[in-house]
């Protein structure tokens, strides 16, 4: 299983100039090597884009991508990962949407497609990142 991140979706969706050509390359042969998935805040993340659920679904089943569900440990993971953040002086004050990402990547044993590192860099080291 591969998650991919909201990010390089919105890249190949919105044809994005500079990123959607690697973005395109990488969900390409990653689909050869892993199921893609992604979970519900990723899918919140993207109806951000779209004006229906069908277009939104439709879109996922074309990428033929899976949505899955958030286990328990990956939500928890994600709390002690905020904690951390905000010990280490972070500003927010709920749990941003890469700690649940980067929670249910780690608690999946899965990659993570990604362009965006920081944050899954510092709080989940265990997680394989693809990255540019």
């Amino acid at each position: 299983m591969l998650l991919v991140d909201t990010n390089v979706l919105v890249d190949i969706l919105e044809d994005e100039p500079e990123w959607a050509d690697w973005s395109i390359s990488q969900l390409r042969a990653q689909s050869k090597i892993h199921p893609l998935a992604i979970n519900p805040v990723i899918y919140a993340e993207l109806s951000l884009t779209f004006s229906t659920v069908e277009a939104l679904d439709k879109a996922i089943e074309n990428l033929g991508m899976a949505v899955l569900e958030l286990p328990r440990p990956a939500l928890f993971l994600a709390g002690k990962a905020f904690v951390r953040y905000r010990r280490q002086g972070g500003k927010k004050n709920n749990v941003l949407a890469d700690f649940f990402i980067g929670a249910h990547a780690a608690v999946l044993g899965c990659p993570l497609l990604t362009r965006d590192t920081r944050r899954y860099q510092s709080y989940f080291p265990s997680i394989k990142l693809i990255t540019p």
